[in-house]
């Protein structure tokens, strides 16, 4: 049986503004085994990266309340004081940032920021850091790295950044890697190659990955779980095979109508979710999605549960929808079976 990494329950994280409360995560759970890779998908503000950042104690502030557990080896990380959470924070956890170009310090060379990653969290001489800072670049696949580890940030291009910044947070041989949204703002061809890299490595490192981003294509390749995040909940949840060949909500099926398809015989327009999502602060009634779900009925005023409604075990979702209504209306939403590989 794999090793379970973290577990948590009932994560809620509040933010205080002048405005009001912002509920930027309401009530998530998950499990995270060793070798696995959990894909957290959903359109900004859903709570994606609110989540993985609580996870780091990246959203500690005097402003931000916590409910919930969030068990590291039997350690709750909400509650760890911060000394202790710097030692877990890129040495047990890492994190791969959205952008690299803002994440990478611009003044210091791509060598010289590995090598402080290593030492920070290890008892290393710079010189053996260097060393390790140019295998690691070899293993992300930076071609010469023994002379681009001199390089500074603005040298490299930005598949080349997000592949340093992959090498920096693999230095210290993590459990757990969280990549949010590592592919943004690269082609396509990038991305696969991305992608492939954070697979390879995942079972070369025996880690755990936390894939974030809004694309359920790029979660198609690698995850083995996911998760879909609506309004800082989540309103479905199940295996890769279980969401996209029986998605059972209806924001599922619109992320999964927004995916091109290549296996029709001729173009088909792109589906699209009508409305934005709400603002976080005053949340609708009822179901979160039903100011915006075309399949809205009287039922949705109340919100529902997170809850098994198929006989496929590990797959919830948060709909008042019979199971023949679903089975009927989503082939209208997403025009028939998505399929994955």
């Amino acid at each position: 049986m794999a090793e379970k990494l973290l577990e948590v329950n009932g994560l809620k994280v509040r933010f205080t503004t002048e405005d009001g409360v912002v509920r930027a995560v309401d009530g998530v759970d998950f499990e995270l085994e060793r070798g696995k890779v959990l894909g957290i998908v959903g359109e900004s503000g859903s709570g994606k990266s609110v989540t993985a950042m609580t996870l780091l104690g990246l959203t500690r502030d005097k402003n931000t309340r916590f409910e919930g557990e969030v068990l590291y080896r039997d350690q709750d990380l909400l509650k760890l004081p911060e000394s202790r959470l710097r030692e877990v924070r890129g040495n047990e956890i890492a994190m791969i940032f959205q952008d690299p170009m803002t994440s990478l310090n611009p003044v210091y060379t791509v060598g010289d920021q590995i090598v402080e990653a290593i030492t920070t969290h290890e008892q290393a001489s710079k010189s053996e850091a260097k060393r390790r800072a140019v295998e690691l670049l070899r293993q992300v696949g930076i071609p010469n790295p023994q002379v681009r580890v001199d390089d500074y940030p603005h040298q490299f291009s930005g598949g080349m950044r997000q592949r340093a910044m992959i090498a920096m947070a693999l230095s210290c041989n993590p459990d757990v890697l969280i990549a949010d949204e590592p592919t943004t703002a690269l082609d396509v061809t990038i991305q696969a190659q991305i992608l492939e890299l954070l697979d390879r490595l995942r079972a070369d490192f025996d880690s755990a990955v936390i894939l974030i981003t809004h694309d359920l294509g790029v979660v198609a390749e690698v995850a083995d779980d996911i998760l879909v995040m609506y309004a800082g909940r989540i309103v479905e949840r199940g295996g890769k095979r279980q969401l996209f060949y029986d998605p059972q909500h209806p924001y599922t099926w619109g992320l999964l109508g927004s995916i091109p398809r290549l296996d029709r015989p001729k173009p088909e327009k792109l589906h699209s979710i009508e409305g934005t999502p709400p603002s976080l602060i005053n949340l609708p009634e009822g179901c979160k999605f039903r100011p915006r779900c075309p399949h809205a009925f009287e039922k949705c005023s109340e919100e529902p549960e997170l809850k098994n409604r198929v006989e496929a075990p590990g797959h919830l979702d948060r709909c008042w929808l019979s199971l023949e209504d679903k089975r009927h209306l989503r082939e209208s939403t997403i025009a028939g079976e998505a399929r994955v590989a």
